[in-house]
């Protein structure tokens, strides 16, 4: 299935960084949203080895991003960019059906 994430060239360049870094062979990046958060829904960003049978995969040249099926429907049409602010250096989500957001921007709510 193809699916609408978008990743932006800072974000794939992180990821890319991260797993030649581990030296891991068949890493993936996993996008997942768990409940939670001060905002109702949390974003979560891990890798893995594991690809599950409801993941979506969106392949890079160098890696591929898993997201299973119900965080993806929560962040379809989303662009995932890392970005370097005074706080501190992470992997943010910009989702266009966030209603509102924290003020970090982990967690959101639709």
């Amino acid at each position: 299935m193809n699916t609408n994430i978008t990743i932006t060239e800072n974000a794939i360049k992180q990821i890319d960084y991260l797993i030649n870094y581990n030296k891991e062979k068949n890493m993936f990046f996993r996008i997942s949203v768990n409940g939670g958060g001060c905002a109702g829904f949390q974003y979560n960003f891990t890798f893995t080895n594991k690809k599950n049978d409801d993941d979506l995969t969106v392949t890079n040249k160098s890696f591929s991003v898993l997201i299973d099926q119900t965080s993806y429907n929560l962040i379809q049409g989303s662009t995932l960019d890392y970005v370097s602010e005074l706080i501190g250096s992470s992997f943010k989500i910009n989702n266009p059906m966030a209603t509102s957001s924290c003020g970090c921007g982990t967690s959101f709510s639709l």
